[in-house]
């Protein structure tokens, strides 16, 4: 499991720590997020059907961006506790934004007081080698965020950023 950071400008709230792996697989790929802290205080969205949907950043949602080494293309997914999801294409930083094509997304959600855990697995083209990011947006009772990234560039949180693309996967 890799350690997420919490954006600078974000208060702590009622989450201690993040943290998220996700592993290359023949069909595409599966990733777990993990999240410590006072649940009580974290909104989550209610289960739902397991569905393509937009917007799912604006709540409690976890994130894979996804750009094949020497690309400027990447693909972003979303992966709510509530079973919904959303992908997409981009050309470039921002550029180009389009639904991607996808498989299936399966994800798996569970939680009690103290966290939670989300593992998805995603079947979809995905070139590797590839630089990916992992992030988390934890929306709090009272209505604050918080940010969770691998790394983030200086100025607010931007998960579209290569700064954030942390990690190097290879099948």
């Amino acid at each position: 499991m890799h350690p997420l950071m919490l954006h600078r400008t974000c208060d702590l709230g009622p989450v201690r720590a993040v943290t998220a792996a996700i592993t290359a697989t023949p069909q595409g790929c599966e990733a777990e997020f993990r999240l410590d802290g006072h649940m009580s205080a974290v909104v989550l969205p209610p289960p739902a059907a397991p569905e393509r949907m937009d917007n799912l950043w604006q709540a409690t949602c976890f994130e894979i961006f996804w750009q094949p080494i020497g690309s400027t293309d990447y693909r972003e997914f979303n992966l709510s506790p509530s079973g919904r999801w959303a992908a997409y294409d981009f050309d470039s930083f921002r550029e180009g934004m389009r639904d991607a094509p996808v498989e299936s997304v399966v994800i798996a959600c569970s939680h009690d007081a103290d966290g939670l855990i989300l593992t998805a697995s995603i079947a979809a083209d995905m070139s590797a080698p590839a630089q990916v990011a992992l992030n988390a947006i934890v929306e709090h009772a009272d209505g604050g965020k918080q940010y969770w990234a691998l790394a983030f560039p200086p100025g607010k949180p931007e998960f579209h950023s290569e700064a954030c693309r942390a990690l190097i996967i290879e099948r």
